[in-house]
C-alpha cells in the first residue's frame, strides 16, 4: 500500500513512511543533489564510532519518483552498512529474501549513498557491492545506477574498488557533486584524528 509523503510527488510504501524525518526535504524527479542531501540526513542518524563510516542510502524507483527503501550504517542489529540496510528493509517489506530482490525491484530502480559502496567486509558480510550485484540476477535486472556522494577514504580498506566492479559489471555509477565536504564530515565523526 502506497501512502502520499510529505515529499513532493513522491509515494512511500507505507512500511516505510514512520522512518522518514519528521520535516523531510521536498525532492523533485531527478534532483539528485537533494536525494544525495537526504542520504546524508540518513547518515546523521548513524552512531559515531572510531571503526565505522556513517553512511546514507536511499532505494528510489527513478521513474515514478518513488522511495522504496532507507538506511543509514547500523541502524540494523550487527556491523550493518546503509545500502545492507536499505535492501533488508525493501525485501522485509515484500516479504523476500534478499536473493530474490532483482525479481520485485522495479525496472528503473537506483541508489543513493552518501559514500561508495564497499567491496570488502570483515569475515562474514557480504560487501554492499555484492549485494547490489546481487540484484541484477532477478528478471527485472535489479540496480540500474548508483549514485555516489564521496568514493571511500582508505581509512579501514586501502583503494575500495566498489565502483570500478560495480561499473565492470555493466551498473552506472554517478558521482553527485558539491557535498563531499560535509558528507565526509559526518561519514568520519567519531574517528581519531592523528
Amino acid at each position: 500500500m502506497l501512502q502520499q509523503s510529505k515529499y513532493t510527488n513522491i509515494c512511500l510504501p507505507s512500511t516505510f513512511a514512520e522512518t522518514f524525518m519528521d520535516d523531510p526535504p521536498q525532492i523533485t524527479p531527478l534532483d539528485h543533489t537533494e536525494y544525495m542531501r537526504f542520504a546524508l540526513s540518513l547518515a546523521r542518524r548513524s552512531p559515531p564510532k572510531p571503526t565505522n563510516f556513517r553512511v546514507g542510502a536511499v532505494l528510489v524507483d527513478e521513474a515514478s519518483n518513488r522511495i522504496l527503501s532507507t538506511g543509514y550504517t547500523l541502524e540494523l542489529p550487527g556491523n550493518t552498512h546503509a545500502e545492507q540496510c536499505a535492501l533488508r528493509k525493501y525485501c522485509a517489506a515484500e516479504s523476500i529474501a534478499e536473493e530474490q530482490a532483482g525479481n520485485v525491484l522495479p525496472a528503473h530502480t537506483v541508489f543513493y549513498t552518501t559514500m561508495e559502496p564497499c567491496q570488502s567486509r570483515s569475515a562474514g558480510n557480504v560487501p554492499c557491492v555484492e549485494r547490489i550485484l546481487g540484484t541484477r540476477s532477478g528478471s527485472n535486472r535489479g540496480i540500474k545506477t548508483v549514485y555516489i556522494g564521496v568514493k571511500e577514504p582508505g581509512t579501514f580498506i586501502t583503494a575500495n574498488a566498489g565502483q570500478s566492479k560495480l561499473e565492470q559489471a555493466g551498473i552506472v555509477c554517478m558521482h553527485v557533486p558539491g557535498l563531499e565536504e560535509e558528507i565526509l564530515q559526518v561519514a568520519t565523526k567519531g574517528h581519531r584524528m592523528s
